[in-house]
């Protein structure tokens, strides 16, 4: 068994649904050495979510954020929706739909690939409209490939050699 952790740092992006997919992988390229195993992408924040959803058709993601913001609308005429909203009326409402759509995702790994299907992408939605970057801890778990070399490798034999593994 080996295990792979990795910090991915996604630049900060405007409010709304984004497909992350491509920046997950190039910065873990540790994904091609597992046969088999387990992906757990954690989202180290509260007011943006992380989700699996359509990547092909773009109307997809506005139509999602549009939805969001109907379940959990800013309180712009001041009618005090909300108690927390120190830091403006997006704050409250970004928690909520943070806490709908979720902070976590676990991905079959196999063949040294994600198991997405065909239409399926990693989205980072992000709920604020003042947004700094966010940092999405990806946790490789599984059985190297026969022949794997490279980072997943030499992170399975440090583990072992230190006695974690």
């Amino acid at each position: 068994m080996a295990w792979v952790q990795r910090v991915v740092r996604i630049p900060a992006k405007k409010r709304g649904c984004h497909v992350i997919t491509d920046e997950i992988l190039k910065a873990v390229p540790e994904l091609k050495d597992f046969e088999v195993g387990i992906a757990n992408l954690f989202l180290q924040h509260t007011s943006a979510s992380i989700t699996i959803n359509e990547s092909w058709d773009s109307d997809v993601r506005p139509d999602v954020s549009d939805a969001l913001d109907k379940l959990a609308p800013e309180d712009h005429k001041g009618e005090g929706l909300y108690r927390h909203d120190a830091e403006g009326t997006d704050d409250c409402p970004a928690h909520i739909k943070s806490t709908l759509v979720g902070c976590s995702l676990s991905v079959p790994v196999g063949r040294g690939k994600l198991m997405l299907g065909t239409w399926q992408g990693v989205w980072l939605c992000e709920h604020r409209d003042s947004a700094s970057s966010r940092s999405i801890v990806v946790t490789l778990n599984g059985q190297l490939r026969p022949g794997a070399g490279g980072g997943a490798a030499a992170a399975a034999g440090a583990a072992a050699s230190s006695g974690r593994g």
